[in-house]
């Protein structure tokens, strides 16, 4: 499983960091005047005995790009883990793997959503793209409120090829889209590759073009688009009604 660092910035969010008991590194302190809450952020790191530096401000800036609140933690990023080992994990519990496939997801706090809603489906892991994504940030994993710990996440650098290789392997690729079929008439029971697009551009040509087949939520009301976390939501909880109404259908 590769394993970055990830910066964790701001006072808050750095105190929920040191509570938490996630691995921090080290913490990085603005070494000129006195504040009582970066003091206490201090004496937390030193009992936890992570190391402290003090640096400038520009050194903080340099590290932050944006606005750090005089401290930064340096902490083990959430890590990756390949798409077959996700496959594998499918095998292993004996199910007809069910894969999401993010797009261009940007906001952390959607991607921690999602992957939420994934644990709780019981989706055997999540892809999502290297560029023009968020990865697995601080924010994120704070979203999904401890779901990382249970769901794989595999991050990858073409989704086209991705798609290729899991249709190879089986899967069916089915992507969530305005100009598809309705959701609710399609059979969705059998080993899924579900693609969910980003907050702005939905899904791509290319991505669209490699996909078996499109479905869409209905929209009754003006507004023609949900958030993704939430139709990515509705979507998934629409695989498990039509897997279980499988299973209860196979045991009668």
């Amino acid at each position: 499983m590769k394993q970055e660092i990830m910066y964790v910035i701001g006072r808050n969010a750095v105190r929920e960091v040191l509570e938490s008991g996630h691995e921090v590194y080290k913490l990085s302190v603005l070494s000129s005047g006195k504040d009582e809450t970066i003091s206490s952020l201090v004496k937390m790191a030193q009992a936890r005995r992570i190391p402290i530096e003090y640096k400038n401000r520009d050194e903080l800036n340099r590290i932050s790009k944006g606005n750090h609140q005089g401290v930064i933690a340096s902490c083990a990023g959430y890590g990756y883990v390949t798409v077959d080992e996700i496959l594998d994990r499918a095998r292993e519990k004996g199910e007809d793997p069910f894969v999401l496939i993010l797009e261009s997801i940007q906001d952390p706090h959607n991607l921690g959503a999602i992957i939420r809603t994934a644990e709780t489906a019981g989706v055997h892991g999540v892809i999502i793209g290297r560029n023009r994504a968020v990865g697995l940030t601080y924010a994120a994993a704070k979203t999904a409120a401890g779901a990382l710990e249970y769901v794989p996440v595999a991050q990858v650098t073409n989704l086209v090829r991705t798609i290729d290789q899991l249709k190879e392997e089986g899967l069916w690729a089915v992507c969530a889209d305005m100009d598809g079929e309705l959701i609710y008439g399609a059979d969705l029971t059998g080993p899924i590759a579900l693609v969910i697009g980003g907050e702005h551009e939905g899904i791509g040509r290319l991505v669209k073009e490699h996909c078996d087949r499109t479905v869409r939520l209905p929209m009754q009301g003006h507004i023609t688009s949900l958030n993704a976390s939430v139709a990515a939501g509705i979507s998934i909880y629409e695989i498990v009604r039509q897997r279980r109404g499988k299973v209860h259908a196979e045991t009668k």
